[in-house]
């Protein structure tokens, strides 16, 4: 596949670090990113920070929410098709206690509204964890969500009402975490997700999202580090991920390379595979390239990742370069 790749920011933002970004189209063709950023992660001067791209340059980082002096985390883009752009995340000191936040901009995120909590009085958080929500084929709004307490498990959170209420589904499967979603045909609803087993783990639903079958294994390796996905029009499913299995050294696993890999039936078989990034760790030196976003678009698909903790890097393939059947 023929990639474009660049950077958001070079040097100069106003924070040291920054992780877990997010991306959504603009109505002009143009994209808006997102992540957290700050001294480093977990830090009380942690804040959601953003950008936009236009005529195919990035604007300079900006603070996009604050709420109070706690850790901010995992940001979560999403369209709603209707002209309006929604900024979900994480305010707490800890992932076992946070809450999630949302604000909305009606000018395609140049403003924003106050921010307010998704699910009032909640902990642990509801709505999207880490991955974006997608829109069913009946119209429904579904998030995909995880709890950290009490031992690692997956949710579903439904709105029926553009997101004015949400019914989260019965938690499922064990040391499973952050989710990515898609839709195969009316009803049927899939998701892979990051697990401390080694593999990416899957369920399917027949109903929707209402309920789930049994969290499964997969063969896909992954190194207890966030995933995402996005389904093609003619229906190719792209995963981006870290291709590499934990190991007795690193607790994580080391999160490198960075890899495309395509699915043309479903997510039954995986046999296109391209990497972004692949620099091996040293020693002690692990590189990070990371927890990524990737989303389908008007013109094929684009995605930003995790560069090194130091910028968030930024890429898209034009869809006469993605493999199809006919292709490959």
């Amino acid at each position: 596949m023929n990639v474009h790749k660049e950077f958001i920011f070079a040097g100069g933002q106003a924070f040291a670090q920054c992780h877990a970004s997010t991306l959504v189209e603009l109505a002009d063709g143009g994209f808006l990113a997102a992540w957290f950023g700050g001294s480093a992660e977990g830090k009380d001067d942690v804040a959601i920070w953003g950008a936009r791209r236009t005529d195919g340059t990035w604007a300079k980082p900006e603070r996009l929410a604050k709420v109070r002096d706690d850790p901010h985390w995992n940001p979560v883009l999403f369209a709603d098709g209707v002209g309006k752009i929604y900024l979900f995340f994480k305010v707490g000191k800890s992932v076992k206690t946070w809450e999630t936040w949302v604000i909305s901009s009606c000018d395609q995120g140049r403003h924003w509204s106050a921010p307010r909590e998704l699910v009032p009085g909640d902990k642990g958080g509801r709505g999207p964890v880490k991955n974006k929500p997608i829109i069913l084929s009946d119209g429904t709004w579904l998030a995909p969500g995880s709890l950290e307490g009490g031992g690692w498990r997956v949710f579903f959170d439904r709105s029926g009402d553009g997101g004015r209420t949400w019914e989260s589904s019965t938690p499922i499967g064990e040391g499973v975490i952050q989710p990515t979603l898609w839709e195969s045909a009316p009803g049927r609803v899939h998701m892979l997700a990051r697990s401390a087993c080694g593999v990416l783990c899957r369920s399917d639903s027949q109903d929707y999202g209402k309920t789930w079958a049994e969290v499964y294994r997969t063969a896909i390796p992954n190194n207890c580090s966030g995933i995402d996905l996005t389904a093609l029009g003619d229906g190719t499913l792209v995963l981006l991920h870290n291709p590499s299995p934990p190991d007795k050294t690193h607790v994580w696993g080391v999160r490198t390379p960075l890899t495309l890999t395509l699915s043309l039936d479903n997510g039954e078989t995986w046999p296109v595979r391209q990497d972004l990034e692949n620099k091996p760790a040293i020693g002690d030196v692990l590189p990070e390239f990371s927890y990524p976003a990737i989303i389908k678009t008007s013109s094929g698909f684009a995605f930003t990742y995790t560069w090194e903790r130091e910028t968030i890097a930024f890429g898209a393939v034009a869809s006469q370069d993605v493999p199809t059947r006919d292709t490959r």
